[in-house]
């Protein structure tokens, strides 16, 4: 039985289903970039993105306020404006794993479907990606 699915149908965002992921070259280029300019804080920002043939295509950042530091960074979620959907997150690990903490699992789950995590050297090969459940996704830049 696939769990995700089931959630899906259950909480009502089967459409927001989608087979890929597509993100920008820009977009990977501004996550090393604000992720290098951070350090030895953290970064945190929210994607902005579209479905379309089952293909969510990420083509943007956005930044909600917040505090970052050393260990981790903090969002006002509550000033998401109402019309924007939650397709998902990326920040900065200032460490040499991306793999996702505790905290970061329960940030998965409450914002969005797509997660990544760079760590240092900040590269695209420090790059990991995960689903809301935190199990590793795949994707494409393009």
């Amino acid at each position: 039985m696939d769990f995700g699915k089931l959630f899906s149908k259950i909480f009502g965002i089967s459409k927001y289903h989608f087979e890929e992921v597509h993100i920008d070259q820009e977009v990977i280029d501004s996550i090393i970039y604000y992720a290098k300019n951070a350090d030895p804080f953290e970064f945190f920002a929210l994607f902005d993105a579209s479905i379309k043939n089952k293909i969510l295509h990420i083509d943007n950042l956005f930044f909600l306020p917040g505090e970052t530091s050393e260990e981790g960074a903090i969002i006002k979620t509550g000033m998401l404006p109402v019309m924007t959907s939650n397709w998902g997150s990326v920040h900065s690990h200032p460490g040499p794993t991306a793999l996702p903490s505790g905290t970061d699992l329960a940030t998965f789950a409450k914002t969005g479907l797509f997660h990544m995590i760079i760590c240092r050297p900040y590269d695209e090969n420090c790059i990991l990606t995960y689903n809301r459940y935190g199990e590793f996704a795949k994707y494409k830049i393009v």
